[in-house]
């Protein structure tokens, strides 16, 4: 289930064949209710939380593309696509890659030499998938503390690990839109067992929680953005019937970490997740927000995303600071057989190597690398041709799921 894969090993049986360890007993997270008005400045730190993803990895997943019906028309360059995703992000960290079995894993290592890729940092992992979108399916990993606060004394830790980290144990259903979900909801406990980490299903209201990665951006330090036309809307693709506000507001501090959340409107068009933040707002900073701005009064982004702007001008962080907000571009519609795709640069990607951007042969691709490498000055700006990955309704980030590295508790 969870082999390491090297070039060079010994010709032995591969260790993803071998019975993969008993997961980690671990009690549920249960969320509390988050205060009505989060406290400002020091304070204590809850006993988790999800760190800012340009934090140290300790590692990235991935999953290998396979589903053909993802990208009617257009599966050929995908994983050619996918074999540079790797490459660049195998640069500076290991690559936890999904695949289907044995036969599946030898067939994308002769792709992946072909590509160019070092495989010393690949890691193929033989777990079956419905579809690639790891950032939504994956494991989120939580790690203790805060790192500007003590611990809380009177906060459950959960289960400890030498290595300082849990998944956060959310339920997954195909963002309630598709039928095929099943073993995309067995990535966390399949990763847990993997790695012998512990498992926290995530509980609230007695129900296991619906959450996917795209559907929040962390701060690190207790802020996180989210929509709520993906999260409140109470007649499409509802996630937790009967959820409001404050029940995620609850999940959010007393998992995540982040009592502090910023509420945003509807996505961008074209998405069918119905509103994820990650393709419209991210946090580059723990005090920036990069937020897409479409300046053509008649698109259908316009709107929203002016909506968007005006929320977070009134918007507070954890410590009751006003966020410095950077616009973004949005690229020109791009659209395949008659349908408008969720392209966005605001879906990129950022590994310890690098921040890898989708780009679409646009002249605004440019404006976003410069926009992003302004932003991220500690790593380069690497772009990533998208105009075939967007068929399958998603880019970098939608593919990839962050693994902190090792931590202690502060």
């Amino acid at each position: 289930m969870s082999a390491i894969t090297r070039p060079g090993a010994p010709a032995v049986t591969p260790a993803w064949l071998e019975p993969p360890p008993p997961v980690r007993s671990a009690g549920p997270f249960t969320a509390r209710a988050a205060p009505s008005r989060p406290a400002r400045g020091r304070g204590t730190a809850p006993a988790w939380r999800m760190p800012a993803e340009w934090s140290p990895h300790g590692a990235t997943w991935l999953a290998w593309p396979h589903r053909v019906r993802d990208w009617p028309g257009k599966f050929g360059p995908i994983p050619w696509v996918f074999a540079e995703i790797v490459r660049r992000v195998s640069a500076g960290e290991t690559v936890r890659l999904l695949v289907r079995g044995e036969a599946h894993g030898e067939k994308v290592r002769r792709l992946l030499r072909r590509a160019g890729v070092h495989l010393a940092p690949v890691e193929l992992y033989r777990v079956p998938t419905d579809r690639a979108w790891v950032r939504d399916s994956g494991p989120v990993f939580v790690v203790p503390g805060a790192p500007s606060a003590p611990p809380d004394p009177s906060a459950d830790p959960g289960e400890a690990h030498p290595s300082g980290k849990a998944i956060a144990g959310f339920r997954f259903n195909a963002w309630a839109k598709y039928p095929e979900w099943r073993r995309d909801a067995e990535v966390p406990e399949r990763a847990a067992k993997a790695l012998a980490v512990p498992l926290h299903p995530v509980v609230h209201r007695g129900r296991e929680v619906v959450l996917e990665g795209g559907a929040i951006d962390v701060n690190g330090r207790g802020t996180i953005l989210a929509t709520e036309e993906c999260l409140l809307d109470p007649e499409v693709q509802v996630r937790n019937p009967g959820f409001g506000r404050a029940d995620y507001e609850a999940v959010f501090a007393g998992v995540l970490g982040a009592p502090n959340a910023i509420w945003l409107g509807k996505g961008i068009a074209g998405d069918d997740t119905h509103g994820h933040v990650d393709d419209l707002a991210r946090f580059v900073g723990p005090r920036t927000i990069a937020l897409c701005r479409e300046p053509d009064g008649s698109d259908e982004n316009h709107r929203p995303l002016e909506e968007n702007r005006e929320r977070l001008e009134s918007a507070r962080l954890e410590d009751g600071s006003r966020p410095e907000v950077v616009p973004l571009p949005m690229p020109g519609p791009v659209a395949f057989d008659g349908r408008r795709l969720p392209a966005s640069y605001a879906n990129f990607y950022v590994c310890n190597a690098a921040v890898l951007v989708p780009t679409f042969d646009d002249p605004a691709d440019r404006v976003a690398l410069g926009t992003l490498a302004e932003l991220f000055r500690d790593r380069p700006v690497i772009g990533i041709h998208a105009l075939d990955l967007v068929w399958g309704m998603g880019t970098l980030h939608c593919l990839s799921q962050q693994e902190p590295e090792a931590v202690t508790a502060p």
